[in-house]
């Protein structure tokens, strides 16, 4: 099994190791994110939580194909950001749509404990990424200490985890 599972995952770090640089966010990120997704939902964690994975993964993936669209001189606004942004966060709406999966029920302050999640992790990770733009400026327009751009945003999630999981506990 460890074999199998060696083999799926160097291509996709090989993969990463050679793509060009992203303006957003980095692939490694991402794909922290989505991994953290996916051991959480393999745990049984609370949807809440998943759901705060979900909208980072969800985010992070839109805001990669924004960047990739403006490097490739696409400058129609709906092009660059309406489209990926209904594509994106429309698939994981599209969640609900799936069989045994009921909207509303279970949820946390009136709300749906899924869609909160997405929200609450759609502006966690906003605020980490924006976060690490402001000290990148502030510093000369360099990270202070090495993958500082995938380690700010997963804190902002970890610390917005972790306060749910006190919140559901």
């Amino acid at each position: 099994m460890k074999k199998i599972l060696s083999l799926m995952f160097f291509p996709i770090i090989a993969a990463i190791m050679f793509v060009p640089m992203a303006m957003a966010v980095c692939p490694v990120c991402t794909v922290a994110v989505g991994a953290g997704l996916e051991g959480m939902r393999l745990l049984g964690v609370d949807d809440v939580i998943t759901g705060i994975w979900a909208g980072a993964l969800t985010l992070s993936i839109f805001l990669w194909t924004v960047g990739w669209l403006k490097k490739r001189g696409v400058k129609n606004a709906f092009l660059q950001i309406g489209l990926p942004f209904i594509i994106y966060y429309g698939l994981l709406a599209a969640v609900y749509a799936l069989p045994g999966v009921e909207f509303g029920a279970t949820t946390l302050w009136g709300i749906d404990k899924f869609l909160l999640g997405i929200i609450v992790g759609t502006i966690a990770f906003y605020l980490g990424a924006r976060w690490y733009v402001r000290i990148k400026r502030k510093n000369g327009g360099h990270a202070q200490f090495a993958f500082q751009k995938v380690v700010v945003p997963l804190s902002f999630l970890v610390v917005v985890t972790i306060v749910f999981w006190l919140i559901t506990m």
